[in-house]
Order: C-alpha cells, then structure tokens, then sequence
C-alpha cells in the first residue's frame, strides 16, 4: 500500500471532500440541534479545527498531512477553492431567486430606509475600525474598505427562523425586517461590486482619485442594473426556452448553466463572480419556474454550500487570530452597534417605538453567509491579508451568536412596537389553524395551501430545507405558512384575513370534491385486491379452487 506521500493528489482532494461533507453535516446538526444555533457557525468552526492551522498540519495515518498548507503557502489547495468558488455561485444563485423582487421595489419605506441606515452605519464605522487601529493608512486601503464592506452583511435567514419559532413573522417589525434585508442584500453586493473594482485598480497600479471612485461605482451600478434590467426583460422568454425541453433537471442545470456563465462576465468586467450569479437568480425569480430551479438545485446547494463554510473556516489562521483578538473584539462591538443603531434609528422615523426599534436593530445583526462571501474574496484576492480575515471571522461568529439571542429576548415583552395604537390595530397579526389527526395529513394538506397561493398568484418560497415555513407575498400581502407536527399555521394581518380564508377554504372544496368522486369511481376494495394478488402471482384465497 503506498504511503501518505505517495497518494495522488486527485485521491487526496477526493478524501478532502469526504472528510469536509461528513464532518460539516454532523457540526451543523450538533449545533442546531443541541445548541440551538444556526447550523453554519459548526460547518465554519470544524474547517478551523481540521483545517491547517490546527489538526490539519500534523501527519495522520494514511492521509497524512491531509489538510496542510500547499507549496505556494495557501490554506486550501486549488481543487477546494474551486469547489467552494462554485458553492459560493450556488448559494447567491439560490439567494437571488428567493428575492421578492415586488417586496424590493413596492413595500413599505420602512424597510428601504432601514436598509439603507445599516448599510451607511456599518460600512463607516466598520472601515473607521481600520483606521484607528492603524491596519489602513486611508479610507481607500482595501483593509478598510474590506472590514466596511464585510460589516454591512446580514443574513436574514437567522433572524427569520426566530421570527417564526416567536409567530412574529407578520408582525410589523418581523416584515421590517424582511423587507431591510432585501434591500439590505442588493445595497451590499453593489457596495461589494464597488470595493472590488477599487481594490482591483489600486493592484495594479492606479492612483485611486473621486473621479475613479464615481467611474468604478458607475460601473458597477451600471453592470448590475443593465443586467438586472435585460434578464427582467427576457425573463418570461428565457424561461419559455427551458420550458421547451420540459424535463426540470434540465430546465434547473440550464438555468444554473447561465448563472455560471453570467458569474464568469461578471468577473471579467472586474466585479465579483457571486453578483452575475445573484443577478442570474433575480432575473428568474418572478417567473413560475422558481420552486422548480430550487428544487432540483437545493441537494447540490446542501451539500457544498457547508464545504465553502468550512473552507472560509479552514482559511483562519488562529495564530493571527490572537494576535489582533482586541481589534476583532473592538469590530465586532462596532458591527453590533452600527446595526442597532443604522437601522434601530430610522425606525423610530417609520412609526416604531423604542421596543419596535431595538427589535428591528438586533433583528439585522447576524452577519452570516454574505459577510464570509466578501471576506472570502479579499483573502483570495490577496487584498487583505490572515489578520484582516481573522477579525472578519471573528466580528461573524459574534453577532450570528448574539443575533438570534437578543432578538429572541426582545420578544419577551409583549408591549407593541408601534408607536400609534390604530397603527398596530391595523396591523395585527392573526392565525388560521389547521388541526389534523396526523402529522402525514398535515404535511398534505400543507403542499395544497402552497399551490392553491400559487395558483393566485402569489409568490411562495421556502425559508429553509430543514423546516416547512414559507413566505407568501403579494404586493403589500405578506403571509407566513407553517406546519408544526400535526397542526397547519398561517399567520397573515387582520386586514388580509378574509382573503385567507376564502383562499384556504375553496381549496378545502375543492379537495373535498376530489374525495367524493375518488369514492364514487374507483374500487378501492378491487385495487387492495390487485396488488396483493401480484405479490403472489395471482394466487389469493379467492382464486383457490
């Protein structure tokens, strides 16, 4: 048998993927499941322990030093980084899709002026952070414009799964929220777009002056918005095309396909691959292919979406992690109070109180997925090096742990978070109960309210693999779906609650409809009858002579 250093490099990365897919799975269950934390803080925190700063440079039997530095001194070799490269493609491909591109452009102001307060607080005191601890000599360094850019993240995927375990997704901060966050994600990749091209004309020689400032930002913006612009044109034509070769696995790997193609322009303009891919998603997402892209997208997004995790957690270098521990504890302060305040004080002008704000403001703290995107790309990009990367790193794992915890306690006292009592009248959130004698017949009856909002066109998407809870949006509607063991939930505001019902209710008809002439016309007796005949080959005790 040949020894560890004789292995091939093709075996090497194939027991590298291995060791990344089994152990990033079984981290994120533990935590979600005995901590109650958001699976991706175990997928990060095992690619720091197996990753080459700790267990992965000592020599193991018969791997070897599996997960060691390579020759030219990276922490991960070129096979995973490209693995993750793709991950990353999947992940905004996916998030561009999930965008409700009505909410972003006709919901509340609320949501668009809190976005815009997290976005502007973050990115100044997050890039400020460089400044006075000296890691940039100017608010154009990139470690100062990296830090600002990371800091304006937020994943509203955590702060969404508390909303729902609360039943304050259709409250009036919970749909602030949501709202923000869209914004808050299209803002982010156009900040992200802005600070690549930076970043990219300073290497190579560029004096970076306010008119190249303002000509990268055009260009970018321009990017985004022309394409945004030409795949909302061609979007129901597009997406006639892949309806013709009428297998869904082809439509999602043709749609995917573009996606890539469209990541690959994006870069050669200078801009992050991740932006045509979220563009690519945004496109497609108010046509009615959107749940079957997810669909057959979604086993390829749950299995290499945790190895990037743990590849940006491989990244980590603790050594250098200690070494700027105080400016990392420092960030992370800042990231939470920019936060709590860019979006906690713009409230407090949409007609929230100081409950409704502080519940607004820690409800977009989790950084998450975007923020390790973006830190991600300047590490790679040599733009910011171990320590800038480890702060990132660290500014993360606080407030995605902080995030759900504080929002969580936000909720404990009842009191409204509106300021004017008509307001939150208005807005009260009521909840249609769907009691079942079985969890299988929940989950049933839940696929049929599904379609039947879809039927009326409403835009459904699922919050997560791992739970059944959708979000159900119309112009200014917005409903949330859940089922809970045998019990199906759907929470919408008083005003919407008539419409609901009369939505659920033909559905009930109309399934009741089916059950009858399913009595009538067909022979159940008969068909039971059939079936075990042919287990037998026709040999029953009624054929016996």
């Amino acid at each position: 048998m040949p020894g560890p250093a004789e292995v091939h490099p093709m075996i090497q990365f194939i027991f590298q993927l291995g060791i990344l897919i089994v152990f990033t799975r079984l981290g994120g269950y533990w935590l979600r499941r005995w901590l109650r934390l958001p699976g991706v803080l175990g997928e990060l925190l095992v690619g720091m322990v197996i990753g080459p700063y700790a267990l992965g440079q000592f020599n193991w039997p018969f791997f070897g030093h599996l997960f060691a530095l390579t020759p030219a001194g990276e922490a991960i070799s070129p096979e995973l980084h490209a693995v993750a490269t793709f991950a990353s493609i999947i992940l905004l491909f996916l998030s561009g899709l999930e965008t409700d591109l009505s909410t972003f452009l006709r919901y509340s102001v609320a949501g668009t002026v809190v976005g815009i307060g997290g976005v502007v607080f973050s990115f100044f005191l997050g890039a400020g952070c460089a400044l006075w601890f000296g890691l940039a000599s100017g608010w154009m360094d990139p470690p100062a414009l990296f830090l600002g850019a990371i800091a304006t993240a937020t994943s509203v995927g955590i702060s969404a799964r508390i909303l729902s375990e609360r039943h304050k997704m259709a409250s009036p901060e919970g749909v602030t929220i949501l709202a923000a966050a869209v914004f808050d994600d299209v803002l982010g990749i156009i900040v992200l777009a802005i600070v690549v091209g930076m970043v990219r004309a300073s290497a190579d020689g560029q004096t970076i002056a306010w008119k190249d400032i303002l000509f990268i930002a055009g260009k970018a913006f321009g990017f985004w918005v022309g394409a945004t612009a030409l795949g909302l044109l061609f979007a129901r034509r597009f997406s006639r095309m892949l309806k013709f070769f009428k297998s869904t696995q082809a439509i999602a790997a043709l749609a995917l396909g573009f996606a890539l193609l469209l990541a690959g322009l994006s870069e050669m303009v200078g801009l992050a691959m991740i932006i045509g891919a979220y563009i690519m998603g945004l496109s497609l997402s108010r046509t009615d292919l959107v749940q079957v892209i997810q669909k057959e997208v979604e086993g390829l997004h749950n299995i290499l979406v945790p190895v990037f995790f743990a590849t940006m957690g491989m990244m980590v270098n603790l050594g250098a992690v200690h070494a700027v521990l105080k400016v990392g504890i420092v960030y992370a302060l800042l990231a939470v109070a920019s936060k709590v305040l860019g979006c906690g004080i713009p409230a407090l002008f949409c007609g929230f109180n100081r409950h409704g704000a502080a519940r607004i403001g820690v409800g977009m703290l989790p950084r998450g997925e975007v923020a390790l995107i973006v830190a991600g790309i300047g590490l790679t990009s040599g733009a910011i090096g171990q320590d800038i990367f480890g702060i990132a790193i660290l500014m993360t794992l606080v407030t995605t742990i902080l995030g759900p915890l504080l929002l969580a306690g936000s909720f404990e006292n009842p009191v409204s978070g509106l300021r004017k009592p008509e307001d939150a009248a208005k807005a009260e959130s009521k909840e249609i109960t769907l009691a079942f004698p079985s969890p299988d017949m929940a989950d049933f009856m839940l696929a049929r309210v599904v379609r039947a909002f879809r039927q009326e066109e409403f835009y459904v998407y699922r919050l997560s693999p791992d739970a059944p809870a959708y979000h159900i949006r119309k112009d200014v509607m917005f409903f949330t779906l859940e089922c809970e063991a045998n019990t199906v939930l759907l929470r919408v505001s008083a005003q919407y609650e008539t419409l609901a019902r009369l939505i659920i209710a033909e559905e009930m008809l109309t399934l009741r409809s089916m059950l009858h002439m399913a009595q009538e016309n067909i022979n159940l007796d008969s068909m039971e009858h059939n079936l075990v005949a042919g287990l037998f080959g026709g040999n029953t005790e009624d054929d016996a002579p």
